[in-house]
């Protein structure tokens, strides 16, 4: 007998890697007009999948959760809360969105695209919290396009 419990959730036909729920997401959010960067630290550790940059300056936040076992595992999404006005979950197609909070945004998305299925409520940040931030995303932005340009630059 198996010490493994089944989960009540069909496997997905093929399971997608985060990279490419990412992927899908980024492309969503610069068809909207925002700016990605992806795997950004914060000033409290932690580090968000994808922040990404509104015209209008506002500040969204995407956890990417490319499984149940992903979701179950990681409780930090609320840590990020106080770092964007909007928050979403993305998920690949299949994933069960039952499982997910119901007030953050979601997206559902692969390789090549994504939809916003719930659009995330929006809670302002204080304006010296969204300086601070858009400051870290520019500069954070810069080092890295100078980075590719010439690797020996640190």
């Amino acid at each position: 007998m198996s010490d493994l419990v089944a989960s009540p959730y069909p496997p997905l036909a093929t399971p997608l890697l985060a990279g490419d729920i990412v992927r899908g997401t980024c492309r969503l959010l610069a068809a909207h007009g925002y700016g990605t960067l992806t795997e950004v630290t914060l000033r409290t550790g932690r580090r968000v999948d994808v922040m990404a940059l509104a015209p209008d300056g506002g500040i969204a936040v995407v956890e990417v959760k490319s499984s149940v076992q992903d979701f179950r595992s990681d409780r930090k999404w609320r840590d990020y809360l106080d770092f964007c006005d909007r928050f979403f979950f993305a998920v690949g197609e299949g994933f069960p969105h039952d499982i997910l909070p119901g007030e953050p945004g979601l997206i559902v998305a692969d390789r090549f695209g994504a939809a916003i299925l719930r659009d995330a409520p929006e809670t302002r940040l204080a304006p010296a919290r969204r300086k601070a931030l858009t400051l870290k995303f520019a500069l954070l932005g810069s080092q890295r396009l100078t980075r590719m340009l010439d690797p020996q630059v640190i």
